[in-house]
Parts: structure tokens; sequence; C-alpha cells
């Protein structure tokens, strides 16, 4: 039994009885490139499209992670000074009195030094509260050397001082400092706490 023989669609019968493919081998391998190029853009374009979009999942990520963590921090910040608070305000309540009570005499001194170089034979005067006179008294006579005349001024606070040497006048006020610095300090935890309510 002869072999079956198939009829071929795409080609041509040539004169001499050959087989004429219906597509040139140039043409074909064109064809060939042109669909490579094609697959290659396709495949370039697929990339840089999943590139950019794994860049704006990053983005996001890292935009969400940072504002996690800012909200940590104010958070952690907010613990720590509410913690820290009745400490400190204690601490300005009490220790700031006493700790202006000692430094009384020396900053007096301070104050008077240079007015004393300026007019050393002038008389010195200190108006004073009575429960600071003897600490203040000594250290100025035994400083200075000069003659002192005290005025005890019941209304002055314990932390105040009015220098008189001839006609130069100063005054160190540690009690208005304290009450500044404690002022300070709860302004400072009165802001954050209305932080804390509005960010």
């Amino acid at each position: 039994m002869p072999g079956l023989r198939l009829e071929v669609f795409d080609t041509a019968s040539t004169p001499d009885g050959g087989v004429q493919p219906l597509v040139e081998a140039s043409q074909l391998e064109e064809v060939k490139i042109s669909a490579y190029e094609q697959g290659y853009s396709a495949g370039w374009e697929d990339a840089s499209a999943a590139q950019q979009g794994d860049q704006a999942r990053i983005r996001a990520d890292l935009a969400r992670n940072l504002q996690s963590l800012s909200f940590t921090f104010q958070d952690a910040r907010s613990h720590v000074l509410q913690a820290i608070r009745p400490l400190i305000l204690e601490m300005t309540g009490r220790l700031l009195p006493d700790l202006a009570r000692e430094a009384l005499a020396p900053m007096v001194l301070e104050a008077l030094m240079p007015m004393a170089e300026e007019l050393g034979d002038a008389p010195l005067t200190l108006v004073l509260n009575p429960a600071v006179r003897e600490r203040v008294e000594s250290l100025i006579a035994a400083a200075t050397g000069l003659p002192v005349v005290i005025e005890e001024e019941d209304s002055l606070g314990e932390g105040q001082v009015y220098i008189r040497l001839g006609p130069q006048e100063a005054k160190v006020d540690l009690t208005r400092a304290t009450q500044d610095i404690t002022a300070a300090v709860r302004a400072f935890f009165n802001l954050s706490d209305q932080d804390e309510t509005h960010g």
C-alpha cells in the first residue's frame, strides 16, 4: 500500500515540481525579530509596572510605619512627663526655697562687691527679712570688712535683700526667681497636657 500523502496548503508549486514556501526566509526572520522585540518590550513594561507598584507599596508602608513611630514617641514622651510631673513639682515646691535661702548670702555678696569697689568708704545698709539676718550679716562682714547697718523688714520675703551703698542701691530677689521657676515648670507641664489633648 502506498504511503498516505497529505496536501500542503501553505506552499506553492514551482515549475520544476518543487515546493516553494509562501513566505520568504528573510521575511520569516523579520517576523521572528519583530515578535521577539514586541515580547521583550511587553516584558520590560510589565517589569517596570511591577517595580513602580512595589515602590509605591514600600513608600506607603514606610509612611505608615513612620507615623506609627511618631505616635509611639509622643505616647512615650507623654507617659514619661506624667510620671515625673509630681516629682518635679515637689522639687520646685520644696527644694527651690531651701536652695534660695542657702544661696541668698553669696548672691548678696556677689551683688555688693562691684558696688564696694567703687564706693569703698560709703556706709553699707542691708534691708532684709529678720529670718536671714544672721546668715547674711556674718558672710558680708567677713568678706568685705565694711561696717554693715542691718534694717529688718518683716514684709520682705526670705529671699529678698535690698543693698544700699552710698547713693547706689541693688536688689537681690531669690523669692521672685523661685516663683518664676516654679511658674515656668507648671506652665511646661500644662503646655504638655494641652499638646497631648490637641495633638
